[in-house]
């Protein structure tokens, strides 16, 4: 019996899938070896991203990048806007709306953000159409303070019938793209300021 041409495309999309899966953990790019990003799924639900990125600018540049929330879309390529922003003391609130291919429509997500030691950042969940959302930046100088070593830690699960596999391989892209537009925005940054 010959395969139908449907049959052929479903077996060339389980083998990107498979390949994909072999390659969640890798370097990030040639900026340095002790990069790395790792994703997997959770048994408990959801997925778990932890990475550690050198970035080509100070600590001081990229905390002012990661907690400029007005213009976070602008750090990532899935489509996002910002609906609202409110700061009391030292928590600040976003309130977001995210198109991806994944998923019909817009999915909301409001998340509470606090300052920590060490120019650090966590990020927590409030509401939305996610069922968990905890995000974690460690900043630590490099290269006597003109690069920096960020620690990252993401736990997310959408509310969706969407496997979480297939959310992990979206999510490890998304990643990708988050930390060179970063990158870019910090060598950028740091470039005006030595004028």
């Amino acid at each position: 019996m010959r395969s139908s041409g449907k049959n052929r495309a479903g077996g060339r999309w389980l083998l990107l899938c498979v390949c994909a899966l072999f390659s969640w953990t890798s370097a990030l790019g040639s900026d340095s070896p002790q990069e790395y990003l790792n994703v997997r799924t959770d048994p408990a639900g959801g997925v778990i991203a932890t990475a550690r990125v050198l970035f080509p600018a100070g600590p001081e540049i990229i905390h002012s990048l990661l907690t400029d929330f007005r213009r976070w879309p602008e750090l990532f390529e899935v489509r996002m806007r910002l609906v609202d922003l409110q700061v009391r003391q030292d928590v600040v609130t976003t309130d977001l709306r995210i198109e991806h291919a994944l998923l019909p429509g817009e999915r909301r997500l409001v998340t509470e953000s606090r300052a920590t030691a060490n120019e650090g950042i966590v990020t927590d969940l409030v509401e939305g159409d996610f069922t968990r959302y905890h995000r974690v930046w460690k900043l630590s100088p490099a290269n006597e303070g003109r690069e920096t070593y960020a620690d990252f830690e993401l736990k997310v699960a959408i509310d969706s019938i969407v496997p979480d596999w297939l959310v992990a391989l979206a999510t490890r892209r998304e990643l990708d793209a988050h930390f060179r537009i970063v990158k870019e925005k910090a060598r950028a940054r740091a470039a005006k300021s030595e004028k």
